[in-house]
C-alpha cells in the first residue's frame, strides 16, 4: 500500500470516528492502521479505548501489548500480553513472530511469561 493510500485510509477511518466514536471495528481498523503508518503513540490511543470499551477482548490486549513494545514500554507491554493471556489468546506461533512484540522478546520475562502459559498456567 502507497503512503498516499495509507493516509486517505487514516483520514477515512478517523472521519468515520468522529460520528461514531465507540465503532469499534473502525476503530480496529484504524488502530492497524496508525501502526503501519508508524505512529505508534496514536495506536496506543486508540487501543487503549478499544480495552476501555472491550475489557474482555483477549486480541484488544494483545494489540495493547504491541503498541507499549513498538513504544519500548515494556513493563507495560508484559503486564498487557500477561492479561490477553489471562483471557485467553494463545497464538504462541503468532507472538513468536510478530514484529511488534521484538522489543518485548528481548526481556527474558517475556520468555518466562509464555513458558508459564503454554505449560498451562494462569
Amino acid at each position: 500500500m502507497s503512503e498516499e493510500d495509507l493516509d486517505f485510509e487514516i483520514s477515512f477511518y478517523e472521519e468515520l470516528i468522529r460520528d461514531k466514536p465507540d465503532f469499534v471495528d473502525v476503530l480496529v481498523a484504524l488502530g492497524n492502521a496508525y501502526t503501519r503508518k508508524g505512529l505508534f503513540a496514536k495506536g496506543l490511543e486508540v487501543d487503549l479505548k478499544l480495552v476501555g470499551l472491550r475489557p474482555d477482548d483477549a486480541v484488544a490486549r494483545y494489540n495493547l501489548a504491541c503498541d507499549y513494545s513498538l513504544l519500548k514500554m515494556t513493563d507495560e507491554c508484559l503486564r498487557s500480553l500477561e492479561e490477553a493471556l489471562r483471557l485467553g489468546y494463545r497464538d504462541f506461533a503468532h507472538m513468536e513472530s510478530d514484529p511488534d512484540l521484538e522489543h518485548a522478546r528481548q526481556d527474558p520475562r517475556y520468555r518466562d511469561l509464555i513458558a508459564a502459559h503454554r505449560a498451562g498456567g494462569s
